[in-house]
């Protein structure tokens, strides 16, 4: 079993010039070594064969791998000593974090999607480094032994469970400070299977009147985190556009308008994850839309959409659910706001209507909440439920009726 644990890191003012100069010298073997890969992408990316009769051809040379730039760092702290001090592992990650990146840009990730075309990272953007090794017992008391830089206060506000143990640490530059990130291993407790109850089942419809609001007619009102704090940021955000470009005085109020964005991405997190524990204390099997929130976010309402936050909320749901061993499933959201939730019939209506009217059955409730049960309606059909509630039925196991919609109303 794998899990994250962060914690906030209290450096003294000696260490945090020190970490500062470890993020820039790595930023700058970052886009060394990346460059290294353009300049050979630029040159070797067609064949000989593919080009024209007469051009200039470069000196071919072989694909700068992850290996071959793992050998070039020994060259590096001979020419550039300053390098000897960075731990060994932290610079083997960086070129790790190389391949990564272009590896994506080329060829895509396991599902073939590819990112774009990488960016060479300034000073302010290179913000984490990792230790892909830790040793047992560098977490003594309130503070964290880090290879070749020592000692570093910790806060512990949470103590890790007994018998995990620490793999990797990661170390990032956030705008409140910096914090520590330690991945942790357990191989003595297995993976969780989902063992849920198939008949404790609600659908959510997330929106933007409320955030969310289930088949049972519960709803969770949407807080509006940066919309709230907008004025606030548009003060601020006016500040460091009168400041000079490279002044302390610009650097103070892009560290101010940070820490006030950070805030708010702060709330938001925490109420999805106060949300996620509510619903998952209360059903077993969760269903939602499988909504395409890229495409929501180019709308005109892509500023209430990011603001919700519904991508976050649902991996969060579903990480959570998985830890339980409980069951979220994505459902079709083609028509779950037009088609009635208790007689199938198509009922048209616009964005503005908000009440749902069925000319057919006479059903008559919200329209969010008629969405809900269209949700949970079509996740009862899934195959895994469907196997799940034959094994209940066997068991001996009642299964519990579909709610009327005339009791609804």
């Amino acid at each position: 079993m794998r899990t994250a644990y962060q914690y906030k890191l209290r450096p003294t003012k000696q260490q945090v010039v020190e970490l500062d100069r470890w993020l820039s010298m790595l930023s700058a073997q970052y886009n060394y070594l990346l460059a290294d890969r353009f300049n050979w992408y630029q040159e070797n990316r067609s064949s000989v064969n593919a080009c024209p009769l007469v051009c200039h051809l470069p000196e071919l040379r072989e694909n700068p791998d992850y290996y071959s730039q793992k050998k070039t760092l020994p060259q590096l702290k001979k020419t550039h000593p300053w390098y000897s001090e960075i731990y060994s592992q932290v610079l083997q990650d960086v070129v790790k974090r190389v391949k990564v990146t272009f590896d994506r840009f080329l060829k895509g990730d396991s599902n073939g999607k590819r990112s774009g075309k990488p960016r060479f990272k300034s000073r302010s953007r290179y913000r984490t480094f990792t230790y892909p090794q830790m040793k047992d017992g560098c977490l003594p008391c309130n503070s964290i032994s880090l290879p070749m830089f020592g000692k570093v206060k910790v806060v512990l506000h949470r103590p890790i469970p007994d018998g995990f143990k620490i793999k990797t640490a990661s170390v990032t530059k956030k705008a409140d400070g910096y914090c520590l990130t330690l991945s942790l291993e357990d191989k003595t407790v297995p993976e969780i299977k989902p063992d849920f109850n198939p008949h404790s089942i609600t659908g959510i419809d997330v929106g933007l009147k409320e955030f969310l609001t289930t088949s049972e007619g519960e709803t969770v009102a949407i807080p509006q985190y940066y919309r709230k704090t907008q004025k606030r940021l548009r003060v601020i955000q006016k500040r460091v556009s009168r400041r000079k470009k490279g002044s302390k005085r610009r650097q103070k109020a892009v560290k101010q308008l940070g820490k006030c964005h950070k805030k708010v991405a702060d709330k938001r997190k925490d109420f999805h994850f106060k949300t996620a524990n509510w619903l998952l204390s209360k059903y077993d099997v969760i269903a939602h839309e499988d909504l395409n929130i890229k495409g929501l976010a180019r709308t005109k309402l892509a500023k209430s959409v990011l603001d919700a936050g519904w991508s976050s909320f649902m991996s969060i749901l579903t990480n959570k659910a998985v830890n339980a061993g409980l069951l979220v499933i994505p459902v079709s959201a083609y028509n779950t706001s037009q088609d009635c939730s208790n007689c199938g019939e198509k009922v048209p209506k616009k964005l503005q209507v908000r009440w749902h009217d069925c000319p057919h059955c006479r059903c008559s409730l919200d329209r969010d909440h008629n969405a809900a049960i269209v949700i949970k309606n079509r996740a009862v059909g899934q195959p895994v439920l469907k196997a799940r509630s034959m094994s209940y039925a066997i068991a001996g196991v009642a299964e519990k009726p579909t709610p009327d919609c005339t009791q609804l109303v």
